[in-house]
């Protein structure tokens, strides 16, 4: 009798740990659309930008969610389709390409892999170090962007084409309003990229490395697209469709990892523990995803926290790691 309770409470407790870590798929979109109710009150938490005065301009009502499971299964749900910049996220794709080209060695022998407790935008780095503290942050991703090979616009034509390559989807393009706003408005940008030059972090002339950088962050997204790279990334840079022309185990490695460390900014600590996903957030109100082996997630709500991440879309990426297990520390 003894030890039939035993197995009783083997397979009861097994039958509980398998539960915390799956959830039925007819019950997913049930999911996406309670958590996509919930996070609704969160917007008026937030702020929309407006030190790029375009971006300004977004509605801060709009909220989607798109999700893509193991097997390229897209779930949606809300206003997945709006478009709004890219803004940040394209630093990881930069990285990527940077890294491809010169190698991790060289790249991050001009930065650094630290984690921060500074604003995104912050210069003490550049001034007590003399290099950035890790890609993510602006004065990283501008001198990751002036390392990619290439003359004129050649860096920013190259991640323009991997952003289309991994979403398969060639309409992706530059808003051309925000990107001039950006390049008129960027001062403090265009001062780390002197003082980075004058480092020698890079070779660049005049400031077409620094106009890359303000065009990349400029590429038109959604949602759906931000789950598309999300999921290249969480399954060692295969595409949805299963395309491993990128596939590099190693290279996801590197940009999962950076994102969970300097991904969210200086909340990046505090989210690692609440979410504990590898994730990229953008001013333009877009957060990406990417979990390792399972699922690949984009959500946009441009009504930001004071540290530059989206209100909602942090609590939509919490609510979802709580549900579904995903955070990698379990």
């Amino acid at each position: 009798m003894k030890n039939f309770i035993y197995s009783l409470f083997f397979i009861c407790s097994s039958t509980i740990l398998s539960a915390q870590h799956t959830y039925p798929k007819d019950s997913l979109q049930q999911l996406l659309h309670s958590t996509l109710v919930e996070s609704k009150s969160y917007i008026e938490k937030g702020k929309v930008a407006d030190y790029i005065p375009e971006l300004s301009k977004a509605d801060k009502n709009k909220l989607g969610i798109a999700l893509i499971d193991k097997q390229g299964k897209l779930y949606t749900l809300g206003d997945v389709h709006t478009k709004f910049t890219i803004q940040s996220i394209s630093k990881i794709i930069a990285l990527m390409i940077a890294v491809q080209e010169r190698g991790e060695a060289y790249i991050f022998s001009r930065m650094g892999y630290y984690g921060t407790d500074q604003a995104f935008n912050s210069m003490e780095a550049l001034n007590t170090r003399q290099k950035p503290l890790n890609p993510m942050m602006n004065a990283g991703a501008i001198a990751t962007t002036a390392s990619i090979i290439g003359n004129g616009d050649e860096a920013y034509q190259k991640i323009l084409k991997m952003i289309r390559f991994i979403t398969n989807n060639d309409s992706i393009k530059l808003n051309e309003a925000v990107y001039l706003s950006e390049k008129e408005t960027g001062n403090r940008n265009r001062s780390m990229f002197y003082l980075e030059k004058n480092f020698g972090l890079f070779d660049a002339k005049g400031e077409e490395s620094l106009n890359n950088y303000f065009k990349q962050c400029s590429i038109e997204v959604d949602a759906v697209d931000l789950a598309k790279i999300g999921y290249f990334f969480a399954h060692n840079c295969t595409r949805f469709d299963g395309d491993k022309t990128y596939y590099n185990p190693e290279m996801a490695e590197l940009i999962n990892s950076i994102m969970l460390t300097a991904g969210m900014y200086n909340y990046s600590g505090e989210y690692s523990r609440k979410v504990g996903i590898p994730s990229k957030s953008g001013v333009g109100g877009g957060i990406l995803g990417s979990v390792p082996g399972k699922y690949g997630i984009g959500t946009f709500n441009p009504a930001l926290d004071t540290q530059g991440n989206s209100a909602a879309g942090l609590y939509i990426f919490e609510k979802l790691s709580k549900k579904l297990a995903l955070s990698i520390f379990r």
